[in-house]
């Protein structure tokens, strides 16, 4: 019996190719670029799996071009780029990569905090420059941490991660949640509260992004939400780059009407809003919150054990449409 023909639509790491390469014929980008999207749609005309990127666009238009798609393996635990409901009614499962990336994004999103706070990129480059003329009692004041009132929007796994590893600066913790349920794990560990995003945007000091990228989400902080936070807040942002409303952002940088920002995600990703590179007040990263060889590494085999499951016609560890299996398996789409 031939095996089935799977695309990988950039590269990545071995153990999750050895994993597939046992039972499946691959083809693989080699190049080190997202495929342009005429190129996407031709190679996966014949393939029975696909193991994309956030890039890719899976949508109506991918799966009319993918006649006889078995399964979609997203390479990242946000799922922004896939149209789940058009999946679900061409009963093709998708899924994603939670959980392994989860201590690795917190930790990056901190690294931002930080970075702000203290102006580590800005006194770093001044220090390569060679103008630095010695210590003063009046140069580069920054903010402490300890003791301060963290934000959290968007208590899901990596957001609680996020606030769990304030405990070793005794911040005061605060949260929403899209869903409006209080997070036991915060409210047992840390006292952390559940409030309005009003009161979030109002009490913190720091505000850190983790929520996913939803309609509701896209722009949830632009110039009004600016104006109802504090002029020395600083805003991280390690989820998705059109929950800010950048060139808002870029204006109340400027005008000081907050302190800070570091960012790992951008709206219009690669690209930068204009004016937004030349901010002392901005920590910019290129999307590497994930990029630890063991969350990659994990990603990449978790992301092949999705896809080899849909492959057998079994449901994947984290489908994101399990309700296709209560009428393929007979099966509770829970179970």
């Amino acid at each position: 019996m031939p095996k089935p023909k799977v695309l990988i639509t950039r590269l990545v790491p071995q153990a999750g190719l050895d994993l597939l390469q046992e039972t499946c014929d691959l083809e693989i980008n080699p190049q080190d670029r997202p495929l342009p999207r005429p190129e996407l749609l031709a190679r996966v005309a014949d393939k029975e799996g696909v193991l994309g990127q956030m890039v890719d666009r899976i949508d109506a238009e991918f799966f009319e071009a993918a006649r006889v798609l078995k399964g979609y393996a997203n390479y990242a635990v946000g799922f922004d780029n896939i149209d789940v409901a058009e999946a679900t009614r061409r009963q093709i499962p998708v899924s994603n990569t939670p959980g392994v990336l989860t201590l690795a994004t917190a930790e990056a999103a901190w690294a931002l905090l930080f970075a702000v706070a203290r102006r580590i990129v800005e006194t770093d480059k001044i220090m390569r420059s060679g103008e630095w003329q010695g210590w003063g009692p009046m140069q580069f004041h920054g903010q402490e941490v300890t003791g301060k009132t963290l934000g959290i929007v968007g208590a899901g796994r990596i957001g609680t991660a996020m606030a769990l590893m304030s405990r070793g600066f005794r911040m005061r913790v605060l949260y929403t949640n899209t869903s409006g349920k209080e997070n036991q794990t915060l409210k047992t560990e840390l006292g952390a509260r559940l409030v309005s995003f009003d009161e979030l945007l109002a009490e913190s000091d720091f505000i850190s992004i983790h929520t996913p990228l939803t309609p509701a989400t896209r722009h949830l902080f632009r110039a009004g939400t600016f104006a109802r936070m504090k002029p020395t807040a600083i805003l991280i942002n390690a989820a998705r780059g059109p929950i800010i409303k950048e060139d808002d952002l870029v204006a109340a940088l400027r005008e000081g009407q907050i302190a800070g920002a570091g960012l790992d995600v951008y709206e219009f990703e690669p690209r930068m809003t204009e004016g937004l590179a030349s901010l002392d007040n901005a920590v910019l990263l290129p999307h590497i919150g994930s990029a630890t060889t063991s969350s990659r590494t994990g990603m990449a085999v978790l992301a092949a054990r999705n896809l080899l499951a849909m492959l057998k016609g079994e449901k994947p560890e984290n489908c994101l449409n399990p309700e296709i299996y209560k009428e393929k398996l007979g099966l509770d789409s829970n179970q």
